[in-house]
């Protein structure tokens, strides 16, 4: 099992600005997104954001870094490891 504080973990840092854009650094991927709704793998576990009028500005898979503008309602975290199978459904994921 890896060690919470591994030198290839990357920092995990949301900074939210009057509920309506956002960044989010320690992405791992983006599994969906949609106007009321965006699923992210994070180095902390699956991140829902919901809300309304959502957008992905940016998106840096190579840095982790990724800008969300819209009305945030809710951030909402599974405890999902990331280095689980990829070839596990996305249901199976969220409710491991």
């Amino acid at each position: 099992m890896e060690d919470i504080n591994s030198a290839k973990q990357r920092v995990h840092k949301i900074m939210l600005t009057n509920r309506r854009t956002c960044t989010i650094n320690g992405v791992s991927d983006v599994l969906s997104f949609d106007i009321h709704e965006i699923l992210l793998e994070t180095d902390q576990g699956m991140l829902m954001i919901r809300g309304d009028d959502l957008h992905v500005n940016r998106l840096t898979l190579e840095k982790g870094e990724v800008d969300i503008d819209g009305r945030v309602d809710s951030l909402t975290y599974s405890d999902t490891v990331s280095h689980q199978g990829k070839n596990q459904s996305l249901l199976s994921k969220l409710f491991k």
